[in-house]
């Protein structure tokens, strides 16, 4: 974990009351057709909103505070015709009400944790089991369901604050996280997360976000041009649990290194695809947490829109969206079908508090957590 040794003042997160400065974003209806006004009601005595960044290129970003969720991602196209390229819903009641992960800030531990249990310091905790017995993304009531305190500081950044108490969901310690949005007029988006504890606890903070780069999401990401920067992943049961074992990509699906689409290779016969419903593995990236290096890349021949994924993490969780189904509806009344998206979840490996042979996950008082991801949107003409 990319942890530095610096005393945090916890109180500059708890006491962070829910703000918003003027923005020149005040307009009630957004670029991507969403109503303000739709996001605003009261969950657990906190108000919720709709934050929108915006840009000297013209994309917008929205942000709730309900679950630090990005609503939508607006950018252009080869034609200049801007594109709402996430999946999500057009108001904070089927948000609440509609069970998903939707542009979700993830926590305390993305991905999963073998039957939601870990040691550590020689104390065995015991999470909520919530997806085939193992904790899934913090368990049911998670991060992606918090109400965060929002500061918008200015057009392009959006600060998100949130205190987790010791004992929460079964995790150790009082923690502040702190999320950062910030719109770069390059038409990035650069998420930085930080966190402090009291007792020694394990962090994994991610954004489950679904990206369709055709801006229809009607329509299934299968040809979808995907590339990784990396030579291994880690494999998983039939439950999606790791074991422990680091896999070559060489001679498998899962060899993305020089790009392609991702139906190329998903209804092949193969025992991980057949785990994980198609691609719903953890990516090993050879990149060393070096943030200057993309990791990864996603580019769509309809729009010409392509995404690169920048990020000091070891891993991207990537996923296909094989569970939906057609059932849930979104943003416009869509229903989104399987595979209509998606989710590259920058992250430490799951389960990494149980292999001692993944980087670790453990933060202590006195350390800073911190990870970065960005991403970055240009046009394939």
């Amino acid at each position: 974990m990319k942890s530095k040794i610096l005393l945090f003042a916890a109180t500059a997160f708890a006491g962070m009351a829910l703000t918003c400065c003027s923005t020149g974003n005040d307009a009630e209806i957004t670029k991507s057709g969403l109503k303000k006004s739709d996001f605003v009601t009261t969950v657990d005595s906190v108000k919720t909103g709709l934050y929108v960044l915006t840009n000297e290129a013209g994309m917008e970003v929205c942000v709730t505070n309900y679950g630090g969720r990005i609503v939508s991602i607006m950018v252009p196209d080869r034609d200049g015709k801007l594109q709402d390229v996430v999946l999500g819903h057009d108001s904070i009641a089927d948000y609440i009400n509609i069970d998903g992960n939707f542009g979700a800030l993830i926590g305390r531990y993305g991905n999963r944790i073998n039957q939601g249990k870990f040691t550590l310091d020689s104390v065995t905790y015991q999470l909520p089991q919530n997806n085939f017995g193992h904790c899934l993304h913090g368990g049911p009531k998670g991060f992606h369901h918090s109400v965060w305190n929002a500061n918008q500081v200015d057009n392009r950044t959006l600060e998100l604050t949130h205190r987790s108490a010791d004992g929460e969901a079964g995790f150790p310690g009082n923690l502040d996280v702190k999320v950062t949005y910030t719109l770069g007029d390059d038409n990035s988006l650069r998420i930085n997360y930080s966190a402090v504890t009291d007792k020694p606890t394990i962090v994994n903070l991610t954004n489950h976000s679904y990206f369709n780069l055709s801006g229809d999401a009607s329509q299934t990401i299968l040809d979808e041009v995907v590339t990784f920067d990396a030579d291994a992943f880690t494999p998983i049961d039939s439950t999606f649990m790791t074991s422990g074992e680091i896999r070559s990509v060489e001679g498998t699906p899962f060899d993305f290194r020089k790009g392609k689409k991702v139906g190329d290779d998903i209804e092949k016969d193969d025992k991980q695809l057949k785990n994980g419903l198609g691609y719903d593995h953890n990516m090993v990236l050879n990149t060393a947490g070096d943030i200057s290096k993309v990791a990864a890349s996603i580019y769509d021949e309809r729009s010409g829109i392509k995404m690169e994924v920048l990020t000091d993490e070891p891993g991207i969780q990537f996923y296909v969206g094989n569970f939906l189904d057609g059932k849930v509806k979104g943003k416009k009344g869509i229903a989104y079908p399987r595979r209509s998206a998606i989710c590259v979840e920058t992250q430490h490996y799951p389960d990494s508090p149980n292999h001692d042979n993944y980087p670790s996950t453990v933060l202590r008082p006195g350390e800073t957590y911190s990870s970065n991801c960005i991403y970055r949107f240009s046009v394939v003409k």
